[in-house]
């Protein structure tokens, strides 16, 4: 059979393949240059931006766990204006749509990162963190509060006319509301999900191993739970979904496809293997060839229940 159809439109944009880097696991693309072709997966998605620049928690920030890895970076980022005239030039160089991912403690600065993204060609789109806390509401956490949610995603779509992809977090009680809220807010897609809040012990030494004490886990280990996450949205809101969580893999990410993904994005596998995202592109063709599927496009949602 001929090659089959790998390429899906998220959101309006138009990618060769499903397979997206995850923001925060790949820097700013051009440090996986020397691993992988950047021009043989679907999307680019930045490391998290900020308003400013950001030096990140204290260390150790990063612990390997079962299944898994604890991170608390503590969103360490360049700042928006660093990444328009020192990471983006390279980034507009490759013929593969650049997703930038961003960030605010205040809704002013996700209204002001968004609105300085916003006139710049080599961005194909915007992805929001919600999972960041709300300094001048004490501490609330945007992403666990539906209408602090639909507050974000609206400034941030005043502010610009790309496409809106919002990442949800896994820590609430219904991530069903949550998704609801921000289709109903004017998001163009969603992510998900985020890590999951988890911690380590140093059982001899008695402490935390991390030095924030908690972190995100991320990793085979939350597969499940993202999984049955993806279907659930999926069959709740009418916006296309990028899965995320754990996948290692061709048939992870097929399965996320089943249960509603237009598009998956691959995080922690790459810090085992560089090539990871390109590996499991690939992959996902050669299922497809061996069983006889001719378009990609036809796998999204289709699992039966």
């Amino acid at each position: 059979m001929q090659r089959p159809d790998m390429s899906v439109e998220v959101a309006g944009i138009k990618m060769r393949n499903p397979v997206m880097t995850a923001s925060g696991t790949f820097g700013y693309g051009a440090e996986f240059a020397d691993y992988l072709d950047l021009e043989s997966i679907g999307a680019i998605i930045t490391k998290g931006l900020s308003l400013r620049p950001k030096a990140g928690n204290p260390t150790p920030r990063i612990v390997e766990t079962p299944g898994g890895m604890l991170n608390a970076i503590g969103l360490q980022n360049v700042g928006v204006d660093a990444f328009i005239s020192d990471k983006l030039p390279f980034l507009s160089r490759v013929a593969t749509p650049v997703i930038v991912n961003l960030y605010g403690n205040t809704l002013e600065e996700y209204g002001e990162v968004a609105a300085r993204l916003d006139a710049l060609p080599g961005v194909a789109g915007i992805e929001v963190n919600i999972s960041c806390p709300n300094v001048k509401q004490g501490g609330i956490v945007f992403g666990t509060d539906p209408l602090a949610a639909q507050q974000v995603v609206r400034l941030v779509k005043r502010n610009t006319g790309k496409p809106v992809i919002v990442k949800l977090s896994p820590n609430v009680t219904d991530v069903v509301l949550m998704a609801q809220a921000c289709a109903d807010a004017g998001a163009d897609a969603l992510s998900l999900i985020n890590t999951l809040t988890g911690m380590a012990i140093d059982l001899d030494r008695r402490r935390p191993i991390l030095a924030n004490v908690t972190g995100g886990l991320s990793g085979p280990a939350i597969k499940p739970v993202a999984l049955r996450m993806v279907w659930q949205v999926a069959k709740s809101v009418r916006l296309p979904i990028i899965g995320i969580g754990g996948i290692m893999s061709a048939r992870d990410a097929l399965e996320f496809i089943l249960a509603g993904a237009s598009a998956v994005q691959i995080g922690t596998a790459s810090f085992l293997d560089p090539s990871a995202a390109q590996r499991i592109a690939q992959e996902m063709e050669r299922y497809l060839v061996e069983k006889g599927v001719d378009s990609l496009a036809s796998m999204i949602g289709a699992l039966e229940v």
